[in-house]
């Protein structure tokens, strides 16, 4: 496998253990040698590979000392300038044009044109802004003048007539007066004084009243305010957004008040414009202003058509551009990891690689060195450590998601089983346990399936919502999901609740239709004993449909639900166990098997192995008895009868007690004679024997494997210490982890509680199962109720018109409710809890997850990050 590469294993079409998916693959920690004019290049070509995770080699060194600092900053200095082009076209709304080319990383020479580009966009951009803000400023103040002009005639009609009442009411009672105490130049005086002045502007329409108020309490009622609202809103030049305001005249008298109103207007951020006293310079300002208006028209839009060009001609490759500025930082930033050797002609990285990829990877050092003209091929050079190597699972887009679910609980260590091809099966199916329905499965799968369907133009599309991404990203686990949903709900004969008679019932209606209507439980029950009903074979594939409408049904599916679960479990956890044989094998720890896998293996089988053993039997072994004499075959047939059948639970609980089962003292029912409580003759000597063993298996856990490393530890010196097991030392990482460094206290208290872990957890995980039956059955329950209390509703409607219509809504409000409640959240339901019983019962028994995921320097992997947080 050595000499094959990633491609050449897609090309011959590799299989998944080729791959690495049953176990990560071997990584090899290597050292690399790059001439400096040739580093760049050869980072690129790696770059776009993806197998090489290169390490860090100045941790110590600050980032703004390191060698391409500057180099860092030029690029970020070009995001930042096409971050501010895309601000800009989608301003616009301009489509920018995604080819989904990836365009190679540029040449160090080429950055220079790209900074110039950026350059030029950038302050062409910017020159246009600001001429279209200022033209925009200016077209903003003449728009204003103009509607001040048009309202202010109005304005000055009503302060003339005001002036005019006012003048004729006092000066009747005061020019006697006046003529008396000022004379005659003083009354001429007094009558300049009384002419009023005024102000015009505009203020945004909320600031109204609030300038109102401020303005009769700081004149104290000495000036007479008129406003109209302008209806169309304006465009502020700055924001963009669109502004309500109204035009205002204030008339006063006086300089100090003058003074006064125009501090006000200022505080409240209304524009104050010159506004003639005379209707024909109104008039005539107005003409002037139209015109003006007219001319910044036409510039503005040669100016939005000038940018609009700028915009679209950016937009045609700003995503290119994106590309590649991203690369260009991505490769200048893992240079920054390097070292430089004493001649400064040579730099020096070091890179773990998954040695079946090695050609590949020296394939692609020797392009990027002919790319860059020199005339030293670089050196991959294989080195020796005992550090742990990163976990690298290689996976296709089918095996992905699964193969997430098992790193979210913990990553695997290096070369340990994975998990993730089992639970490809596993997975689904324990969900489709609890979420047994054929129509909520066919849901489920058909939306998966629209959703593998439209795979590309999903995954092209970027999708905002984080929800709907995690469903697209699960689209295949949702699918199986489903398939499997369907295939129980063919076992459970259960659509929306209600079963499908496609094979035949073995039952015969000898029930009156008043019996059924009454729902009479002794009538409806369902023993098979009862020959009038039963014709004696069973169902051919899952549940009998006529089980939908006996009263037993509950209790009858119940029992199935209940002991299928355990055995489920209980298989699966032995494969679990199983599965460590492998671990340690690929870790040379032999011994473990003995001291280890034997004696979890034996005590898993003897104990809970025993009880799924007895449910069988029990399935197997009784059935009703339908004829009843007084021979020895007969009395055979009654002691298997289902009367005769023990409690699973109470042999279970017996046999711990060691005590016997035994049969009704009473000894009144038909055969009861030959009912001794037991399966099989001489059970209770064997299950004593197995509970025996399976005592005994707790002290060898306990104890087996500390002796074995402490006479290991007193016949070798210490400086030759081999591995706790008593094998050759692991490989590089291997995972197999050792104890020479842990005091024998600590070895001993390590195994105690692995013991202790592993006898209460193969209880309380057997135990834990049982959700498989408890989910099913609330799934079921939920999904008759909503059938009978909503859709039997609409139904039963008997008015042709109305029924129909009534109809019609309920069956919305009943889709809703089962797509909302029986898929969406028991389905959610559902997967945490076959997540939980793969992390903890299931991978618990051969499953460590302590590795680290190999993170390589991949710019397919930089650009999707970088799209997923734009």
């Amino acid at each position: 496998m050595a000499g094959f590469s990633y491609q050449r294993l897609k090309e011959r079409g590799a299989t998944m253990s080729e791959w690495g998916l049953f176990r990560s693959e071997e990584m090899s920690l290597c050292q690399l040698f790059l001439q400096t004019e040739a580093a760049y290049a050869c980072v690129s070509e790696l770059g776009e590979l993806g197998l090489v995770q290169f390490r860090d080699l100045n941790p110590d060194v600050n980032a703004f000392q390191r060698k391409f600092v500057n180099e860092v900053r030029r690029c970020d200095e070009m995001e930042r300038k096409l971050r501010y082009l895309e601000k800009e076209i989608k301003k616009d709304g301009i489509p920018m044009l995604d080819t989904g080319e990836n365009p190679e990383a540029p040449q160090p020479r080429e950055m220079i044109d790209l900074e110039a580009t950026f350059e030029k966009l950038e302050n062409e951009l910017k020159e246009v802004n600001n001429n279209a803000e200022t033209l925009k400023k200016n077209f903003l103040e003449l728009t204003e003048l103009k509607h001040i002009l048009q309202k202010t005639q109005t304005f000055f009609d009503e302060e003339a007539q005001y002036h005019y009442v006012t003048h004729q009411m006092s000066e009747a009672n005061r020019d006697d007066e006046n003529a008396q105490l000022l004379g005659e130049d003083g009354m001429q005086a007094a009558g300049q004084s009384l002419k009023l002045g005024f102000v015009a502007g505009v203020i945004q329409r909320e600031r109204m009243p609030g300038f109102e108020r401020m303005l009769w309490r700081a004149c104290r009622g000495n000036v007479f305010v008129r406003q109209a609202q302008i209806e169309s809103a304006l465009e502020d030049p700055v924001s963009g957004d669109q502004v309500y305001k109204s035009v205002f005249i204030i008339f006063f008298q006086g300089e100090q008040l003058k003074t006064r109103v125009k501090k006000i207007c200022e505080g409240f951020r209304a524009t104050l414009y010159p506004c003639p006293e005379t209707p024909p310079e109104r008039r005539e300002m107005k003409m002037g202003v139209m015109t003006r208006i007219e001319d910044l028209n036409t510039v503005l839009a040669q100016t939005q058509d000038h940018r609009h060009r700028v915009l679209v001609a950016a937009a045609k490759n700003i995503r290119t551009w994106f590309v590649k500025v991203r690369k260009i930082k991505a490769i200048y930033h893992t240079l920054n990891w390097f070292n430089l050797d004493v001649t400064q002609k040579c730099l020096i990285a070091e890179c773990w690689v998954p040695s079946a990829d090695t050609e590949a990877i020296q394939l692609a050092l020797r392009r990027g060195s002919e790319r860059s003209g020199s005339s030293v091929s670089p050196v991959l050079n294989s080195i020796q450590t005992r550090e742990a190597p990163p976990t690298y699972n290689r996976t296709n887009k089918f095996t992905q998601g699964f193969q997430e679910l098992v790193d979210a609980y913990g990553v695997a260590s290096y070369r340990e089983m994975n998990p993730a091809p089992y639970t490809i099966i596993t997975f689904p199916f324990l969900f489709a346990v609890m979420f047994g329905d054929f129509g909520h499965g066919a849901l489920m799968a058909l939306m998966a399936a629209w959703m593998v369907w439209k795979e590309k133009p999903l995954g092209a599309k970027k999708i905002d919502n984080e929800i709907a991404s995690i469903f697209f990203g699960g689209r295949y686990i949702i699918l199986l999901m489903g398939l499997f949903s369907i295939y129980t709900g063919f076992i459970y004969n259960d659509i929306f609740s209600k079963s499908v008679n496609v094979l035949g019932s073995s039952w015969r209606n000898c029930f009156t239709d008043e019996e059924v209507h009454h729902h009479d439980a002794e009538t409806l029950l369902l023993p098979p004993e009862n020959r009038t009903c039963f014709y004696g074979t069973p169902y051919p594939f899952g549940f009998d449909p006529i089980w939908q409408i006996s009263s037993n049904r509950v209790t009858f599916q119940n029992a199935f639900k209940m002991k299928i679960s355990v055995l489920l479990g209980v298989l699966q956890m032995l494969f679990g166990v199983l599965l460590s044989v492998f671990n340690y094998r690929n870790f040379k720890q032999f011994s473990d098997l003995v001291t280890m896998f034997l004696p979890q293996v034996l005590f898993l089988l003897c104990l809970f192995g025993w009880l799924c053993m007895l449910c069988l039997l029990k399935w197997t072994m009784y059935s009703a008895p339908f004829e009843v004499g007084s021979g020895p075959e007969d009395a055979e047939a009654i002691r298997y009868g289902t009367h005769c059948a023990p409690s699973l639970l109470l042999i279970f609980i017996n046999m711990f007690l060691l005590k016997d089962m035994n049969a009704d003292p009473k000894g009144t029912g038909p055969g009861e004679k030959y009912c001794d409580g037991y399966l099989f003759d001489g059970q209770k000597g064997f299950q004593s024997f197995l509970l025996f063993v399976g005592v005994m298996c707790i002290p060898w856990m306990l104890l087996a494997k500390p002796i074995l490393i402490w006479r290991q530890r007193r016949q070798q010196p210490h400086s030759e210490l081999p591995e706790a097991n008593g094998d050759v030392a692991a490989p590089a990482g291997g995972g197999g982890g050792g104890h020479d460094e842990e005091e024998f206290s600590e070895v001993c208290i390590h195994q105690a509680i692995h013991t202790v872990e592993y006898v209460l957890g193969s209880v309380s995980h057997t135990a834990s199962y049982l959700r498989l039956w408890a989910l099913s059955l609330a799934h079921s329950q939920l999904s008759e109720v909503l059938w009978t209390m909503v859709l039997v509703r609409g139904l039963s409607m008997t008015r042709e018109f109305w029924g129909g219509i009534v109809l019609y809504v309920i069956f919305g409000a009943w889709a809703g409710l089962t797509v909302s409640i029986l898929i969406v959240m028991e389905g959610l339901s559902a997967f945490l809890h076959t997540l939980r019983l793969h992390w903890v019962e299931f991978q618990s028994k051969f499953y460590k997850g302590e590795g680290y995921i190999f993170a390589p320097f991949s710019f397919e992997i930089i650009l999707r990050e970088a799209d997923s947080e734009d």
